[in-house]
């Protein structure tokens, strides 16, 4: 694979806000052409000065495209398996071992120049945490200021593109992962995430892609939606981005994550500062090189690893913010919205928060449910990456008459997990993130063995890696802390409760928990499924019927909760690329009219 090289900045015709029908260089585009209103009226450059002091060709020297362009209809990207003899499976493995064996610098990005500041931290291997990957360099106050030049500079130019030349940065950023990065990419979030080959692939390569691909679509279908006009009126809808840049906030769990909170404001026109997890610093890296092979210019993301509190109590007081995308924490979310919220009057307008906060994800079973079926969601839903999904099953209600079967089902798939290094492709499960997981989680196997019951695993082994073994608590406590708690740790509590009380058991699993982002029932009685749909409605925003409540799909079921757990915008979705632009409606009259009057008041 070949470095890959930050693109010479260019410069595109028209604005690239709406479907465009006219010559750029026609009287009506002069008029309705997009003015950023950041920059006093009696400054703005006509195209010649802008070219010169940018010394870049005229904006009128680039010729409209004759046409209306579509994005290619996207497709899921298919997983590939890894099996033994593969040529994926070799390529993954000959990436790992280059990979492992480097010890990467890795700087800030601004304004697509690479900054080094001489403080820094180490990425390491969760499941070998003395094995360091890479050194990256930690942003201080001019810096982060730095990155709002840099955003700033690059809005009045993006902002400008066609809409089309923006998607076609991603379309051909998701072609370069589907193949030539695809191992790349996957290895690092392996390495530095400690995810298995399989959970690297349906994250890091296949769901990256498909947001890419499907916001693209998304975008082409919103820029679509236009209003209807009457006789001699031409009324349009522009999609502007937003006012000043979005502050990207991604997590450790999803590679594909920051890739989408940093490129879905893009794809509409903004800029961004991105600031990655510290514990998914390599697989960030190289999301953002993935992104400039494509061709993404200087400055519209800016990589920009750091103190979070210092950068976001930087950013968040900057009269420049439009607008947050989030994954990570309520408590983090929460912070952000009130400090926002006391600052609102320094912004130019009001910044679009949306946010994927925390879950406590359940699985609620009824009398008529296949008993192996549960099992198996428990056991995929529950330990898949180390139960550090926000999607992960952590709670289970199960009707005492199915309890014995689903238990010593559940139990012998847990008995045959592997865990350990993931290079070792046996292996299910590697290590959970980080020394502060560890512990956290560790405290609630402790509690489990002194005021529950600890049906199998609660070892936790910290010395070579942060492993710990699948853990499934038995309580009679519907309230017990394991079932009401956020962990985000490799452990399911169940509570077993009694065969008739099915429409008491609904209420339990509603009002026991502040989040409300996923949940899954299991039964083959039809009346059943629709008591449970419909008194568990507001209790998960993504809600699945005989399926654990992982694994959604870009394009198939687009992700987000509500209540503790996020604003559901809807990640993978049109809803999602609604929050990144201000509409402007546009109305033309073609012949207006001379004479102030009307009919009804001329004399009878």
């Amino acid at each position: 694979m070949s470095p890959a090289v930050a693109p010479k900045r260019r410069s595109v015709n028209a604005a690239g806000s709406g479907p465009r029908t006219t010559d750029p260089g026609s009287e009506y585009n002069r008029l309705f052409t997009r003015i950023d209103m950041s920059t006093p009226t009696s400054t703005i450059p006509t195209p010649a000065a802008a070219a010169t002091k940018n010394d870049m060709p005229a904006m009128s020297t680039f010729a409209a495209f004759g046409g209306v362009r579509r994005v290619p209809q996207p497709i899921n990207d298919p997983n590939k398996s890894y099996a033994p003899g593969s040529p994926e499976r070799a390529e993954l493995k000959a990436r790992l071992k280059a990979m492992a064996g480097e010890r990467i610098d890795i700087p800030l990005v601004i304004g697509g120049k690479e900054v080094r500041t001489g403080r820094t931290a180490q990425a390491v291997m969760p499941h070998d945490h003395k094995h360091v990957l890479a050194d990256y360099h930690l942003a201080g106050p001019d810096h982060v200021q730095q990155a709002i030049a840099a955003a700033a500079e690059a809005r009045r130019e993006w902002g400008s593109w066609p809409w089309e030349e923006r998607a076609a940065v991603l379309l051909r950023a998701a072609e370069l992962l589907a193949t030539t990065w695809r191992a790349t990419i996957n290895a690092a979030t392996m390495l530095g995430q400690s995810k298995t080959a399989f959970q690297a692939e349906i994250d890091a390569a296949s769901e990256m892609i498909d947001f890419w691909r499907f916001n693209a679509y998304f975008a082409q279908e919103l820029y679509s939606e236009q209003p209807i006009s009457g006789p001699g009126v031409w009324n349009q809808m522009e999609y502007r981005p937003l006012e000043g840049f979005v502050y990207a906030v991604s997590p450790f769990n999803f590679t594909a994550i920051g890739g989408n909170l940093t490129t879905a404001p893009a794809l509409m026109g903004n800029t961004v500062i991105w600031k990655p997890a510290s514990s998914a610093m390599l697989s960030g890296y190289y999301t953002l090189k993935v992104l400039e092979a494509a061709g993404l210019p200087p400055g519209v993301i800016n990589f920009v690893p750091g103190d979070p509190r210092d950068i976001s109590n930087q950013l968040l007081d900057s009269s420049e913010l439009a607008g947050i995308h989030f994954t990570g924490s309520t408590e983090v979310f929460n912070g952000m919205w009130k400090k926002i919220g006391e600052n609102v009057g320094r912004y130019r307008g009001y910044p679009r928060l949306v946010g994927e906060t925390g879950g406590k994800d359940f699985i609620v079973v009824h009398p008529s449910a296949d008993p192996s079926e549960v099992a198996v969601a428990i056991a995929r839903g529950g330990f898949e990456y180390q139960g550090q999904k926000c999607s992960a099953a952590s709670r289970v209600y199960i009707p005492r008459s199915l309890w014995n079967e689903v238990r010593e089902r559940t139990v012998a798939m847990m008995k045959a997990i592997k865990i350990g290094d993931v290079a070792d492709f046996r292996n299910f499960m590697g290590a959970v993130i980080d020394q502060k997981a560890f512990t956290k989680i560790s405290g609630y196997l402790d509690d489990a063995k002194r005021n529950a019951k600890v049906i199998s695993g609660g070892t936790a082994t910290g010395d070579h890696g942060y492993f710990i073994e699948p853990t499934l608590i038995e309580t009679t406590d519907p309230g017990y802390r394991s079932l009401c708690e956020e962990i985000f740790g490799p452990v399911v509590t169940a509570y077993v409760y009694p065969d008739n009380a099915w429409r008491e058991t609904l209420d339990i699993v509603d009002r026991t928990s502040p989040y409300a982002l996923t949940g899954a029932v299991f039964s083959r009685d039809r009346a059943a499924i629709r008591e449970a749909a419909s008194a568990l409605r507001n209790a998960a925003g993504n809600f699945y019927i005989n399926d654990k409540p992982t694994g959604a799909v870009v394009g198939q079921q687009p992700f987000g909760g509500a209540r503790a757990s996020g604003t559901n915008d809807k990640a993978g979705s049109m809803l999602n690329l609604v929050r990144w632009v201000s509409a402007r409606t546009i109305k033309e009259t073609f012949v207006p009219p001379r004479d102030y009057t009307y009919p009804f008041m001329t004399e009878e």
